[in-house]
């Protein structure tokens, strides 16, 4: 490994609360597939196989966390919290507070079209950091890395826990209140294939139209039904 790339590496450790024993492991946790392909002359490989890794190791660990943080609470609840606290969004909310992006080795193609910034890249770049702390340093170690940064949040929903699965509230509501059920059709995507965004609109008949945008069809329905709920809630507002 050279030299500025080793300093790099101890300046992430740093931020990240941890030192390896291995830092190459930390290394091909930051490799991405585009720079892998950019330099086939050189012996690294990318970090897909860590991500793998690292998000079963992560949804181990929060639903470590979890079931012993909420003994009364149903399978169904905890895997609605789980799915709030490790999907793309918040992982690259991680990865930006931690500054994974100005870390990784990317192609001059990704580099050029914003490829540090791209939520997907660093999500699964803290998936493969998540790996590299595991292989490192085993399971307590991560843990304890992985509790330290979710449990804030953890906190966080149990002092205003608020529905998560908002297609879920939205289908509640519109079945007690308009005695119908939300459709959802889409309307639009942007974006090359492999970055695309997705725009969904849910309506209920004249009752409310709304849309919303996500990196999948799913995250996109979900952020429509929130933007419907919270027109249903003013509404509601207004009534009374």
């Amino acid at each position: 490994m050279r030299e500025n790339r080793s300093q790099q590496l101890k300046l992430l450790e740093r931020l990240l609360g941890y030192e390896f024993g291995d830092r190459d492991l930390l290394d091909r946790a930051l490799t991405h597939r585009s720079y892998v392909n950019e330099n086939q002359h050189l012996t690294c490989r990318d970090n897909e196989r860590f991500e793998f890794l690292g998000d079963a190791v992560l949804q181990l660990c929060i639903s470590d966390i979890l079931v012993r943080q909420f003994p009364d609470h149903a399978e169904g609840q905890l895997s609605k919290l789980r799915a709030s606290l490790v999907n793309e969004h918040p992982l690259a909310a991680v990865a930006l507070d931690f500054r994974i992006g100005e870390f990784i080795l990317l192609g001059k193609g990704e580099e050029a079209s914003g490829g540090r910034m791209k939520h997907s890249i660093l999500a699964d770049a803290f998936e493969a950091v998540i790996a590299a702390i595991y292989l490192d340093g085993g399971y307590g170690e991560v843990f304890s890395f992985i509790n330290g940064i979710f449990q804030p949040r953890i906190e966080e929903w149990e002092m205003a826990p608020i529905y998560r699965d908002y297609k879920s509230r939205l289908q509640e509501l519109c079945q007690s209140r308009l005695k119908t059920i939300p459709q959802y059709e889409l309307v639009a995507e942007y974006g090359p294939d492999h970055d695309k965004t997705f725009e969904i609109e849910v309506s209920a008949g004249s009752m409310f139209s709304e849309k919303g945008r996500g990196k999948n069809k799913k995250e996109a329905e979900q952020d429509a039904a929130r933007a419907a709920l919270e027109t249903m809630e003013h509404a509601t507002g207004r009534q009374s």
